[in-house]
């Protein structure tokens, strides 16, 4: 997975890394990714889209991201429930 790290200062003077894809697909790397990695560029994608200042473009290519890693998070918390229930399960037995 091809990456390139861009850094953004927020108006309160925090600087962070983000890291992204310079695949032409965006969503190509959101399987690689792990439950807090997905949680964190979805939280941030939610920020710049009710931030604004961004061209249509971008919010839309930005929106699917955000989908994409929302299904990402959700197959994780999936994945956890059910080991969840097989621990309690056998637990019983």
């Amino acid at each position: 997975m091809a990456l390139s790290t861009l850094t953004s200062t927020s108006s309160l003077g925090i600087t962070r890394l983000e890291h992204v894809s310079t695949q032409k697909d965006p969503l190509a790397d959101v399987g690689e990714l792990n439950y807090e990695q997905a949680r964190d560029q979805l939280v941030d994608i939610v920020s710049r889209l009710e931030t604004g200042g961004i061209s249509l473009e971008e919010s839309i290519t930005l929106w699917e991201r955000g989908e994409a890693l929302a299904k990402r998070c959700e197959q994780w918390l999936e994945g956890a429930k059910e080991r969840l229930d097989a621990a309690r399960k056998a637990r019983e037995e």
